[in-house]
């Protein structure tokens, strides 16, 4: 994936690593970048702020037919959608006491979104015979997300359905990405340190935290190799072989952290 000359749609592109990846794609050369968000003054600003390769877009990520119109709009005004990133994306803050209603939102913005974007954009990528889907999974897909069970259970569900994808149609022309990181300075992270929060400690303690831009270091080198996980903290692939080889001793290790940090 050369960004140069591409249309690219982002969700959750208002904020965070969503509009720094508006921003680098516009400055590596791309035609069109959509910046859609739940949010639609915020989009607004951010297209405004970019200049005039940004087109703001409101989009609710859980409901498929806003969904679909914004790949329909993006389509007709631009020809064609080249890369599609899912990057929307919520988090609870608690464990198995968390009501049903925020379950639900976890599994509608951090999965169902994925699905609907995927349906909306794969038949015009597969009528031209290739495309990009990035999909924004955080490491907790691949690891866990301590003091959030809601949001380690959909972003492994992420994973696996950007997984399922990538085996079903790159045969097609279709390639898919797995976006992984682990720390990243965004309110998210900010609020929850701010708050006291064991998971955004033990996320701040288990490697650095990037900026945005720095993410997007790391997804432009990714789309270029064409690579299923883009990793922008190496020590997640590290992680990952020590949770696969010794789940025991992994979980042990982490738990041992949680005790330190709790106290």
């Amino acid at each position: 994936m050369n960004l140069t000359d591409r249309v690219v749609v982002i969700t959750g592109g208002a904020g965070g690593i969503g509009a720094a990846m508006a921003r680098r794609f516009t400055a590596e050369g791309a035609a069109a970048v959509v910046v859609a968000d739940l949010d639609g003054d915020a989009a607004r600003a951010v297209a405004e702020a970019i200049g005039p390769v940004a087109h703001p877009a409101t989009v609710d990520v859980t409901d498929e037919e806003q969904v679909r119109s914004v790949v329909a709009d993006t389509e007709r005004r631009f020809g064609r959608i080249d890369l599609f990133c899912a990057n929307a994306g919520v988090t609870t803050g608690g464990g198995i006491e968390v009501d049903d209603a925020a379950w639900d939102r976890s599994w509608r913005v951090n999965v169902l979104a994925h699905v609907y974007s995927a349906r909306a954009v794969l038949p015009g990528m597969l009528a031209r015979g290739g495309g990009h889907l990035l999909h924004t999974c955080s490491a907790a897909g691949v690891l866990t997300a301590v003091g959030d069970a809601a949001y380690t259970a959909t972003k492994h569900g992420a994973v696996g359905f950007a997984e399922w994808l990538s085996v079903t149609y790159r045969d097609r022309g279709i390639r898919v990405s797995a976006l992984c990181p682990q720390g990243v300075d965004t309110p998210m992270l900010a609020g929850g340190l701010a708050d006291g929060h064991l998971g955004a400690k033990v996320i701040a303690a288990s490697g650095a935290v990037l900026t945005p831009d720095q993410v997007v270091d790391a997804v432009v080198a990714g789309l270029a190799e064409e690579r299923f996980l883009i990793l922008p903290h190496p020590e997640v692939a590290a992680y990952a072989r020590r949770r696969a080889e010794d789940p025991d001793g992994w979980q042990a290790g982490l738990r041992k952290l949680v005790r330190r940090l709790a106290t």
